[in-house]
C-alpha cells in the first residue's frame, strides 16, 4: 500500500516561489508503517498492544472506551490493554519529519504520557499532607501539577476523578477556609476551580464540601467581584443539589444566599453565570414556598420575565423553570398574571425552543390560566396564538402530565373563543420544527 502526505507551502518565500513557478503540489512518500491502522494518519503517540501491533494512542484508546474489546488488526481479544509506548518507532517518525522540514512539515513533539491511577493517589496523599500541616507553598505546588495534568488530556482528567483528587482539593479546601477566608482567598479560588470539574468528590470528599463552613466560603465568594471564582461557585452548588436535595437546607442556612444569587441575575455579569445561577435557584426553590416568595419579593419574576424576551434556548429553559417554580406560589402566580408581557412571551417560547422548555411553558401558563377568574389571561392566551399551538403539542405527543394540562387548557380557551375577534389558526404550524 502506497500512501501520500502534502506538505504545506514553505512560509519562506522562495520557497514559495519555487512552488508557484513550477506549478507542482509536492507529494512526499509515508513510510507504511508510521500510519496507523485505524486512522490512517501519520502516528504521533505509538503504542504497541499486547498483540504486537502498534497505533496511533488517540485512536486505540477511542477504540477500547467504545467498549471493543479486540485487537482491530489481529481480532485477537485483549486481555490486556496496556498501551507500551514505542519509543524507537516515535523516534523514527519524528526524524522523518526534521528530514522534511523544508517542505513544510512539522516536527511531531514528544507526546506526554498519560498519568498512572498509582500517581494520582501519591498526589492526592501528599494535598492532604500538605494540608494537615498547613503548608501553603508545597499546597500550591501541588495543585499546579494537577492543574497540568488536567490540561494535557481529558483522559488525565478522568483518571484523576476516578481516584480520588475530588476529595483531597474539597479536604483543602474546608481546612484553609475554616482558618481565613481572606488570607487564604487566592488558595481557596484555586482549589475551587479544580472542584469544578473534579465531580464526583466520594463520601468523604462531599462531606467536606457540603460543610457549612465550604458553603460560607463558597457564598463569600458569590458575593465577591472575581468571575471565575463566581462561575466555579455556582458550578460546584449545582453539582452538590443535582446529587442531594437535602445541600438545598444547608445552604439556605447561610446569610444572604437568596440576595445574591438575585443580584447575580438581575444584573448579569456573563449568560454563563446566569444561566448556572438560575439553575441553582431552580434547585433551591423546589418543594420551598417560604423562599419562592422571597424571591417574588425580591422581583425575581419581573426580572425572569425580562431574560426570556431575548434569551436563547439554553437561557429560556433555565428562565422557564424558575417562572414554573414561582407559579408554584399565590403571589407568585399574581405578581405574573400582572406582567404585560407573561402571556405574549409564553406564546413566543410555545413550540419554539425545545420540548423541556414547551413543558415548562404549558405548566406555567395552566397554574396562571386555572386560577384567572375572569379569564383575561385565557382570552389573551387565545389572542397570541395559543390555541393552535397546542393542538399541535396534542399531535405530535407530549408526555402525560403535559397532555393533561393541554386538555384543560384547550378546555378553557374553548369557552372563550367567543371573546376573541379572530384567532390565526395556522399561527401555531410555522414555529413548528421536525425533530432530527
Amino acid at each position: 500500500m502506497i500512501f501520500s502526505f502534502r506538505g504545506k507551502k514553505s512560509s519562506k518565500k522562495g520557497q514559495k516561489n519555487e512552488f508557484k513557478e513550477g506549478n507542482i503540489s509536492l507529494e512526499l512518500s509515508i513510510p507504511t508503517h508510521f500510519r496507523c491502522p485505524i486512522s490512517l494518519d501519520l502516528m504521533k503517540d505509538p503504542v504497541t498492544l499486547s498483540t504486537g501491533i502498534t497505533y496511533d494512542r488517540e485512536s486505540i484508546e477511542k477504540w477500547t472506551d467504545s467498549g471493543n474489546l479486540t485487537c482491530p488488526v489481529t481480532h485477537q481479544m485483549l486481555h490486556d490493554l496496556n498501551m507500551i509506548p514505542n519509543h524507537f518507532l516515535r523516534k523514527m517518525i519524528q526524524d522523518w519529519c526534521v528530514e522534511h522540514q523544508s517542505h513544510g512539515i512539522e516536527r511531531i513533539p514528544t507526546p506526554r504520557i498519560p498519568i498512572s491511577a498509582y500517581q494520582v493517589s501519591q498526589i492526592c496523599s501528599k494535598i492532604v499532607y500538605a494540608t494537615e500541616q498547613r503548608d501553603e507553598e508545597k499546597l500550591r505546588d501541588l495543585i499546579r501539577k494537577v492543574s497540568v495534568w488536567a490540561k494535557e488530556s481529558g483522559k488525565n482528567k478522568i483518571c484523576m476523578v476516578e481516584n480520588g483528587a475530588g476529595r483531597a482539593f474539597s479536604v483543602a479546601f474546608e481546612s484553609f477556609a475554616s482558618i481565613s477566608m481572606e488570607k487564604y482567598a487566592d488558595l481557596l479560588k484555586i482549589i475551587l476551580s479544580g472542584l469544578a470539574w473534579m465531580f464526583p468528590f466520594g463520601e468523604e470528599g462531599l462531606s467536606k464540601i457540603g460543610s457549612r463552613t465550604s458553603f460560607q466560603c463558597i457564598v463569600w465568594f458569590l458575593k465577591g467581584d472575581d468571575l471565575s471564582a463566581k462561575q466555579n461557585s455556582v458550578t460546584v452548588l449545582n453539582q452538590l443539589l443535582s446529587l442531594n436535595k437535602s445541600y438545598a437546607v444547608k445552604l439556605m442556612e447561610i446569610e444572604g444566599v437568596a440576595e445574591t444569587l438575585f443580584k447575580i441575575v438581575q444584573a448579569p455579569i456573563s449568560p454563563a453565570l446566569t444561566k448556572a445561577s438560575l439553575v441553582v435557584i431552580y434547585n433551591l426553590m423546589q418543594g420551598n414556598e417560604k423562599l419562592v416568595e422571597s424571591f417574588v419579593d425580591m422581583g425575581l419574576a419581573q426580572v425572569v420575565i425580562e431574560v426570556l424576551v431575548d434569551g436563547e434556548k439554553s437561557m429560556s429553559e433555565k428562565a422557564l423553570g424558575v417562572l414554573d417554580q414561582i407559579c408554584n406560589s399565590q403571589k407568585g402566580k399574581e405578581i405574573a398574571s400582572k406582567n404585560a408581557l407573561t402571556i405574549p412571551v409564553l406564546g413566543k417560547k410555545l413550540l419554539r425552543v425545545s420540548e423541556l422548555a414547551t413543558e415548562f411553558t404549558v405548566s406555567i401558563m395552566w397554574k396562571l390560566c386555572n386560577k384567572n377568574q375572569e379569564k383575561s389571561l385565557v382570552v389573551e392566551a387565545l389572542q397570541v396564538g395559543a390555541f393552535p399551538k397546542l393542538l399541535v403539542l396534542m399531535q405530535v405527543g407530549c408526555v402525560q402530565a403535559t397532555k393533561e394540562k393541554v386538555t384543560d387548557l384547550l378546555k378553557l380557551m374553548n369557552l372563550c373563543k367567543d371573546k376573541v375577534e379572530c384567532i390565526d389558526s395556522t399561527s401555531g404550524f410555522k414555529y413548528l420544527r421536525r425533530s432530527n
